[in-house]
C-alpha cells in the first residue's frame, strides 16, 4: 500500500478511531509496510476496549514489529497471551529487559504449547551457559608439558573453540548431505523436547569421509552453526600424548568439557589418528587409546545427551571396525567432490569480491574442473590471481584478472581427487562389508569412472 493511501487511512481513523474493520485494515497496511511509527500513532487514536478487540494475528505483527524496532516495553505489551507465539514473542522481550525469570516461564509454557517453537539460543541465553575463551586464546601456541596433569586450562586449549561461524550457506553444493545432516542431526538439536515425546535421543556419533579438500571441516563447523550448539574442534597432536596414560586421560577430559558444555559439538579431523584399527597396531598403548575413545562414545558412566560427535577421515577403511556399531558412529556420510552446479556455486564465491576485468564465464570453468575438489578450485583461484598479481607488477599498475588469466591457470593445475577415487573405488568393489562403500560405488557409476 503506498504512502498517501495509509495518509488517507489514517485521516478517515482520525474521524472514526473505534471503527474496528477500518483499523484493522489500516494496522495491517502497517505491519506489511514495516511502518511501526504511524501503527502506534494509529493504535493510540482508538480506545482501550477497541484494541484489545484486533485479531489475535494482527497482534502478534504488530509485537513483532516493535521487537524488531526494540521498543522491548511494548513489545511485551502487545504480544497476545493466548498464543504459543506471542508467549515465544513475550520472553524474547523479556529477555532483553533482563527479567530472565518471567522470560524462562513464558518461554517454558511456549514450548509447552507448540514444541516445534522450540529456539535454541533463547535456551542457551536462559541457561546463562557462558564459554570463556580467554585461557584458549593465552595458551593458544603453547605445547603440552610432557607428562603434567591434565588440567582444567589445559582442557580449554585443547578444545580449541572456533569464533568464526558458519551455516550451511558458507558451503557450496552438497545439498543431498546437508539435507540429511538437517534431518538427522540439527533438528533433534533445535527441537529437543519434541524429540523427547518420541523418546529420541540427540546427540551421538557421525563420521564424514571422502577425499581431501573436500569441505568435511567446513560441514563439521556449519552443522555447529545450525544447530546453535558449541563447536570445539579438538587438536588430535594434543591428545596423543608419548607417556604411558596420558591421551587416555585428555581425551576423556576432552568429553567431560563437551558435557558439561552441552549443547556441544566436538569435532575430531583425521580421526584416524587415534581411531585406528587395533590389529594393524604393534603398540598396546594404541588399543588403549582406541579402547577409552570407545567407552566415551557409549557414554556408559556419563550421559552424552546433547553431545555430538563428528569425526572426519580421508581413509575410513582404516578407522577400527567397533566405531561403526549404532550408538557410536552409526551414522556414515560421504562427502564427495563436487558436481557442476556446487563447483559454480564455490568458484562464484571463490571469485567474490576479487578485482576482475570482462565477462568470467563460471560454467565453462566449472564444466572443465570435474573431478576437482573444493581446495583445488581454490588454487586454481589463487593461481590466476598470481598470474594477475605478476602482471600488474610488469605493467606498474593494477592489472584485474580475466578468463585469461584462469584460463592460464587451469592449464596448469590438476585435481587431487584422482588417487583418492581410485584407491577407494577397490575398497569398494573388493571389501565393502555391509555395503559401507555403496555412496562411493553410486558416484563412481555416475560419474564414469572406471
Amino acid at each position: 500500500m503506498h504512502v498517501d493511501q495509509l495518509d488517507a487511512l489514517e485521516s478517515a481513523l482520525a474521524a472514526s478511531p473505534d471503527n474496528l474493520p477500518l483499523l484493522t485494515l489500516a494496522l495491517q497496511a502497517c505491519a506489511d509496510a514495516g511502518d511501526d511509527a504511524r501503527a502506534q500513532r494509529l493504535l493510540g487514536l482508538a480506545q482501550p476496549a477497541t484494541q484489545a478487540a484486533l485479531p489475535g494475528s494482527l497482534q502478534l505483527k504488530l509485537a513483532v514489529l516493535a521487537l524488531e524496532n526494540e521498543d522491548y516495553a511494548r513489545a511485551l505489551e502487545q504480544s497476545p497471551t493466548d498464543q504459543p507465539e506471542g508467549r515465544l514473542l513475550r520472553a524474547r522481550a523479556l529477555l532483553a529487559l533482563g527479567r530472565r525469570e518471567e522470560a524462562g516461564q513464558e518461554y517454558r509454557a511456549a514450548v509447552k504449547a507448540n514444541p516445534t517453537l522450540e529456539d535454541a539460543r533463547i535456551a542457551a541465553e536462559l541457561g546463562g551457559k557462558i564459554v570463556s575463551l580467554d585461557a584458549a586464546r593465552r595458551l593458544g601456541a603453547e605445547r603440552t608439558v610432557a607428562n603434567d596433569d591434565t588440567d582444567q586450562s589445559e582442557v580449554v586449549r585443547l578444545l580449541k573453540p572456533d569464533n568464526e561461524r558458519a551455516t550451511f550457506a558458507d558451503v557450496g553444493g552438497l545439498d543431498a548431505v546437508k539435507q540429511h545432516i538437517r534431518r538427522r542431526i540439527i533438528t533433534p538439536f533445535q527441537k529437543p523436547s519434541l524429540f523427547d515425546r518420541f523418546r529420541r535421543r540427540a546427540g551421538g556419533g557421525i563420521l564424514m569421509y571422502g577425499p581431501p579438500g573436500c569441505g568435511k571441516t567446513l560441514l563439521a563447523r556449519a552443522t555447529a552453526g545450525e544447530c546453535g550448539a558449541r563447536f570445539f574442534n579438538v587438536a588430535i597432536e594434543d591428545v596423543l600424548d608419548m607417556w604411558l596414560g596420558e591421551s587416555e586421560r585428555k581425551l576423556h577430559a576432552v568429553f567431560e568439557e563437551a558435557r558439561r558444555a552441552a549443547p556441544a559439538v566436538l569435532f575430531f579431523d583425521e580421526i584416524e589418528a587415534i581411531g585406528g584399527r587395533r590389529e594393524y597396531t604393534r603398540e598396546a598403548t594404541s588399543s588403549k587409546l582406541v579402547s577409552q575413545f570407545l567407552a566415551e562414545l557409549d557414554g556408559f558412566s556419563q550421559n552424552n545427551h546433547g553431545v555430538l560427535i563428528l569425526g572426519a577421515t580421508n581413509v575410513p577403511w582404516a578407522i577400527d571396525a567397533a566405531f561403526r556399531r549404532p550408538g557410536r558412529f552409526d551414522r556414515v556420510l560421504f562427502v564427495p567432490p563436487p558436481d557442476q552446479a556446487a563447483r559454480e556455486d564455490i568458484l562464484r564465491g571463490l571469485l567474490r569480491d576479487r578485482p576482475t576485468s570482462g565477462t568470467i564465464d563460471v560454467a565453462s570453468l566449472a564444466r572443465g574442473t570435474t573431478g576437482f575438489s573444493g581446495a583445488d578450485l581454490r588454487h586454481l583461484v589463487e593461481s590466476a590471481i598470481d598470474e594477475a598479481i605478476e602482471a600488474s607488477l610488469q605493467a606498474g599498475q593494477e592489472v584485474p584478472m580475466t578468463m585469461a588469466h584462469l584460463k592460464t591457470a587451469l592449464a596448469e593445475v590438476r585435481p587431487t581427487t584422482t588417487e583418492w577415487l581410485t584407491t577407494a573405488r577397490n575398497y569398494a568393489r573388493y571389501a565393502n562389508e555391509g555395503g559401507q562403500y555403496d555412496d562411493v560405488l553410486a558416484f563412481i557409476k555416475q560419474h564414469g569412472r572406471s
